[in-house]
Order: structure tokens, then sequence, then C-alpha cells
């Protein structure tokens, strides 16, 4: 199939599936990238018909999520800028009072990931940063990062695990999740692309920690671009989404100049492997699978992440 053609069914399975507040998130970040203004604004509103009365966004089914329903953020906070709508505009105020008020959290201020538990997760790193950078609380976002950082990374891996519990003082989950470390990754990347020149510094600081990273992950890439679910076990299922995540970071921060051309050769292997496991349908197969992410498979977060890549692919070809 041609690229266009590729995209327009990845899209329309996109569509069809159903979502939960983080799979709304990163589809409407998806459609925002790719400069979808229609689409933005249509799943920002349905998005609101589904807030709760604390703040939280698109809350269908999973209502323990204290940051998944912050994944849709930015891109209501988009929508409400270019409609003036109020309602859209009085659910980021919303949103934005949950994260920094009323949201679950630790001693130091580090918001949880669920309700029920003390945890940290490290799908957050996507989550609420990049929503409260893009709404001008970048020294939250930053302190997000940083304390999510400081209980979740390995530096002598230099890979994140996937949750941390503060209760036990100790893992919930110690693996390096392969998708985890894509969140981790293209959260912070979004982050970077957001910060002021007076914060210089400290995007210095995030994008020397996403090379690391970055460099880590890419370690573990097989020879085909795919990568294993838990990253060092080669015994756990291959899957296709940290491709596609790990393609997204090089192409932002290529085009933004702060990964060097070293870095294509990587992303396009993993983007022609991602393009391969396309089916006639437009779903991208052997993604870590919704509903329970246990298993190679489907998910709109998958779906979602090839378009993002596509998205990223886009701009830094444009810009060459």
């Amino acid at each position: 199939m041609e690229n266009d053609s590729v995209i327009r069914k990845v899209k329309q399975a996109l569509l069809s599936m159903q979502r939960y507040s983080w799979e709304q998130g990163v589809a409407a970040q998806a459609f925002l990238e790719m400069g979808e203004k229609e689409l933005v604004i249509q799943m920002s509103k349905a998005a609101v018909l589904n807030q709760l009365a604390d703040g939280r966004l698109a809350a269908i089914g999973n209502i323990s999520a204290v940051t998944d329903p912050a994944g849709i953020g930015e891109a209501v906070l988009y929508a409400s800028e270019v409609t003036k709508d109020p309602e859209l505009g009085s659910a980021v105020q919303k949103l934005l009072n949950w994260l920094l008020e009323k949201a679950p959290r630790n001693r130091d201020g580090i918001i949880y990931h669920v309700i029920e538990k003390p945890q940290m997760w490290v799908d957050s790193f996507y989550m609420s940063p990049p929503f409260l950078s893009a709404a001008g609380y970048h020294q939250e976002a930053l302190k997000q990062i940083k304390g999510y950082i400081s209980l979740l990374y390995n530096p002598e891996k230099k890979l994140f695990s996937h949750i941390w519990d503060e209760s036990k003082n100790d893992f919930a989950r110690k693996d390096f999740w392969g998708v985890g470390n894509g969140w981790a990754l293209a959260g912070i990347t979004r982050v970077i692309a957001t910060l002021p020149e007076e914060f210089n510094a400290e995007k210095n600081e995030l994008i020397n920690f996403v090379k690391t990273v970055l460099d880590s992950c890419l370690g573990h890439m097989r020879t085909d671009g795919l990568f294993h679910d838990v990253l060092d076990n080669k015994d756990s299922f291959i899957e296709t989404n940290l491709a596609q995540m790990a393609a997204y970071t090089i192409y932002r921060g290529m085009k933004a100049g702060w990964l060097g051309d070293v870095y294509l050769t990587f992303a396009e292997t993993m983007r022609n492997a991602a393009h391969a496991k396309v089916d006639d349908l437009g779903f991208v197969q052997g993604v870590c699978g919704a509903p329970f992410f246990d298993r190679p498979g489907i998910a709109a977060e998958g779906q979602s992440f090839f378009l993002l890549m596509e998205a990223a692919a886009q701009e830094f070809y444009k810009s060459r």
C-alpha cells in the first residue's frame, strides 16, 4: 500500500476502537500532531462529555486512573484556544486543578498513577508532564519528571522499571517494560519541545537524559527493528509499539536539532518494521495488546503511535 493509504487505514482502525482515558489522549495527540484540527476538537468535546467532577477527563471504565486522564490535556488545551469554547476552557482549568491540587501524591508531591495504591508507573511520564508544560506549568512538569526518574530509573541499566510502590518501598514490577520506556521517551520529548528559553539548562538536562535512555533501548533492538516486551528478557514476546515510540522520539529530536544523523538509520529500521505490521484493515499488529497488555495484539495506543511516528517523520523530511 502507498504511504497515504496506510495512514488512512490506520486512522480508520484507530477510530473504530473503544478507548479508555489514556487511549483517547494518545489518539487525540496523534491527530493534533498530524494537523487534524477538526478531529482534535471532536475528540476533545467527547472527552469533556466524560469529565468527572474532580476534573479528570475522558473517564470511561477505569476511573481509578490519576494521570491517564491528563493524556488528552494538550489536545483539549489546543481545542479550547482555537474555538474559544468556554466549555473546553473550563475543562482545561478543571484538569489543571486536579493535577495541581487534588490528585493523590507522595510526600514529595509526586503524583500517583492510580487512586487505590501509592504507586508510580512509568506510563505517567507521558500523561501529565506534557500537558502541564504545554499549559505553562513548566516547573511542575519538571518536578514530576524528576520525581518519576528518582523512583523508576535504573542508573546501571539506564532504563526505567515499570511500577514503584511507596507502601512497600520497593517495585511492584521491576521489569524494564519496553513500552513503558517508550512512554517515558515520548513524554519527555514532548516536554522538551514546550519548554521556553529560560529553561534551557533544564531542557539540556532532559535532552541528555533522553539520549541515554534511547541509546540503552536501541542496544536491545532486534535485527528486525522490533523489541522484546521486557527489553532484557528474550523469553518475553516480541512487540511493535516501542519501535514506533523510539522512532517518534528520534524524528522529533532530529527535527529539533538535538539528535544527530547517526540516529536516522535506527529510526528508519524501526519505522519500516512497524509498516510491515500493518494489516489490510489498518490494524498495527503485534503491539503490546489491549486490554491486558500481556501479549502481542492490537491497541489504540499502538495505532496512535504509528500516526505520531508518521507525523514526526513527515515533518523531519520536510525540514531537510
